[in-house]
């Protein structure tokens, strides 16, 4: 019929229930595609192991979509028979550093590695492709993308392409081979290279590449000469109502502190602020929202915060924004190594709108940094600029006593949900 939206296919993992950033990005596309004529149809797993889950995301849902599901077959799920608590923590990222490794972590990591290439989904892969090419066949689609982590779902993607007269578009809201944790799945050569291999056939195969993040756009060019576009995360306009500010000065940081996320001067410099800035010490408190690795639990008891710390474990969506919004300051910190450069936290963008200063760290070159000078929200800082990220925190800490602690940002409509999601329609024209 004339004037039809125009069907496209996302194949997705993370979906409500799940928690966690990941969700989010496809979420909200789909949420605002149909005001520009696209009709998303939605592939997701049936019966997922999802490490966080947020129920509440369910009524996020669109219903003006189409969502379809094939069930899975996860290691993961086999694997929590005999330890539920380890495998959910390494599925969810918080990887404890080699020292601290029991035999059953060694072990999960390298069946994790070795065995499930690229990833423990990776046995949706089939199934999912004989569904799929049925479905594209009947409905007439010609527009398929996939999104990754996990980025066997990008397999999925090239199988369609080989067999099916469709455009696919891979969408990598994290980097594949150069992502933080890579390193630490134990992997032979073997399962190094074939990694190499499906990064790069999966590049050269797609007709479009859209990532998060300038430099993983330049990391992928020295790869392929499929073209290549930008499409940062962003924030939406939550239906949520303001909260009053903590009374204290709350230093936040919200979403999962991994163990390489970890910056000693930071906790130092805290400390050193408690014992020596008068008032400082009967008003901070540390806030910590979401998973934190035992790594940085030790630090920070290490550097005498523990008796501030005020831990509060994984939120729901909805309660973690009204813990970021009443803060007095908010803390984005990504793992000190130059392959995390390219790395924007889709936490950051909801940062921007809350209208609280933001303090960051991370490498040197890091995306973000321009981001928060661009937008006027925070400051960034290398993690071994220890006096100048604590005369930050001094500032923060005296515009706090005087009632004037506030960032003013400026541009942020460009980061809107449906701003973004307008840039990806035009792809999809």
């Amino acid at each position: 019929m004339e004037g039809a939206p125009k069907k496209v296919l996302i194949v997705t993992y993370y979906w409500p229930p799940a928690g966690g950033p990941g969700v989010q990005r496809w979420l909200k596309f789909a949420k605002y595609l149909p005001d520009f004529g696209i009709h998303p149809v939605v592939y997701i797993p049936e019966n997922p192991h999802y490490p966080l889950l947020d129920e509440a995301l369910c009524a996020d849902v669109p219903q003006n979509i189409t969502v379809l599901k094939g069930k899975i077959v996860e290691p993961y799920g086999l694997a929590s028979v005999f330890s539920r608590n380890k495998t959910k923590k390494i599925s969810s990222g918080l990887i404890p550093s080699n020292r601290k490794q029991s035999f059953l972590e060694r072990l999960f990591l390298w069946v994790r590695g070795n065995l499930f290439i690229p990833d423990a989904r990776v046995l949706w892969v089939k199934p999912s492709v004989r569904r799929l090419a049925a479905y594209i066949e009947k409905e007439g689609i010609d527009t398929v993308i996939t999104s990754g982590p996990p980025h066997s779902l990008h397999l999925i993607g090239l199988k369609l392409k080989q067999t099916r007269p469709v455009r696919w578009i891979a969408d990598f809201r994290d980097p594949w081979t150069t992502i933080g944790y890579h390193d630490k799945l134990k992997l032979s050569g073997y399962a190094a290279r074939r990694h190499k291999i499906l990064e790069a056939t999966v590049l050269n195969t797609a007709d479009l590449v859209v990532v998060t993040s300038q430099t993983t756009k330049t990391e992928f060019q020295a790869l392929t000469a499929t073209p290549i576009e930008v499409i940062t995360n962003g924030y939406d306009v939550e239906k949520i109502v303001r909260p009053p500010l903590d009374e204290g000065f709350t230093v936040a940081h919200i979403g999962s502190l991994l163990s390489g996320r970890n910056p000693v001067h930071l906790w130092e410099s805290l400390a050193e602020l408690r014992r020596d800035e008068p008032g400082f010490k009967d008003a901070f408190s540390l806030k910590l929202v979401g998973a934190v690795s035992p790594d940085v639990l030790n630090t920070i008891e290490q550097s005498g915060l523990a008796d501030c710390l005020d831990l509060k474990g994984y939120l729901p969506h909805e309660e973690a924004v009204q813990a970021q919004r009443s803060s007095q300051v908010l803390l984005l910190i990504e793992i000190d190594a130059p392959e995390t450069r390219s790395i924007i936290p889709g936490k950051l963008f909801e940062y921007m709108v809350s209208e609280r200063p933001i303090l960051a760290l991370g490498p040197d070159g890091s995306d973000f940094a321009a981001l928060l000078t661009e937008t006027n929200t925070g400051r960034f800082f290398r993690y071994d600029e220890k006096e100048a990220m604590k005369d930050q925190l001094l500032q923060y800490f005296r515009q706090y006593q005087q009632g004037k602690l506030q960032s003013f940002p400026v541009g942020l409509q460009r980061y809107s949900r449906k701003s973004l999601t307008g840039q990806l329609a035009q792809l999809l024209r």
